[in-house]
């Protein structure tokens, strides 16, 4: 007696696409790249004591907004000034990269339950070589990190300058501030835009915002960001 074969199941045409989309995107959307393997962070232990020192008289209030970041952010120093009423916090650590504040994330952001964390860096980042992805995959390292510290904390990306000392960067630069904003965009977090306000109709960078080395701003530079990040503040 000859064996009964079982009927084979039929595939749904539909479904084979559906399967073979769904397997496309996810192959598609891979983790970002990120550095944090091989970055050192040792050199702003420093740093990291002076803070210390500075809260044993002076410590932030909890709810308070945490401006973390680069030299921008360190020599910011009209911060509570410029933002009147507001609990405001710098913790810029010059010469800094987004690596580096993940590193320290606990001590400098965290550790103060603040309301909202204001970020500035990555420009750093691409002057020692780092791809934009690269740096992408960090300032998602650091959002991580914070909203697992400060769950209820909300976050903002001052974006990345057009500073005319590294205008060769530029399109490096473009492209980490692009994808900073889709991200930010999908997730819940603030892209604040001062890369566009930083341009001349020429568009190239303003001359009258920068002190002399061409990198770092003036007051007239300050006062551009104090008009975009004040609308973010809660």
């Amino acid at each position: 007696m000859m064996p009964v074969s079982k009927p084979r199941c039929p595939i749904n045409p539909l479904l084979a696409i559906c399967l073979l989309a769904t397997l496309l995107i996810a192959g598609c959307q891979t983790a970002p790249p990120n550095s944090l393997a091989t970055h050192d962070s040792s050199r702003w232990q420093k740093d990291m004591a002076t803070f210390q020192a500075i809260e044993v008289t002076n410590r932030p209030p909890a709810g308070c907004i945490v401006f973390v970041g680069s030299s921008s952010i360190r020599l910011w120093k009209t911060l509570a000034k410029d933002f009147p009423g507001y609990p405001v916090v710098n913790r810029g650590f010059g010469g800094s990269q987004i690596a580096d504040s993940v590193e320290f994330a606990e001590e400098i952001i965290t550790s103060h339950q603040p309301r909202q964390v204001i970020i500035y860096a990555g420009g750093n980042d691409i002057n020692v070589g780092k791809e934009p992805e690269a740096v992408y995959g960090d300032f998602v390292a650091l959002v991580k990190k914070i909203r697992a510290g400060s769950p209820k904390a909300k976050v903002c990306y001052i974006s990345s300058a057009p500073n005319p000392a590294r205008w060769a960067q530029v399109e490096k630069v473009r492209k980490l501030n692009s994808l900073v904003n889709a991200y930010c965009q999908r997730h819940n977090c603030t892209f604040i835009d001062v890369f566009s306000r930083m341009l001349g109709p020429d568009g190239l960078p303003k001359p009258n915002i920068y002190v002399e080395d061409r990198l770092h701003m003036n007051e007239n530079g300050y006062a551009i960001w104090r008009e975009a990040v004040l609308p973010c503040l809660k």
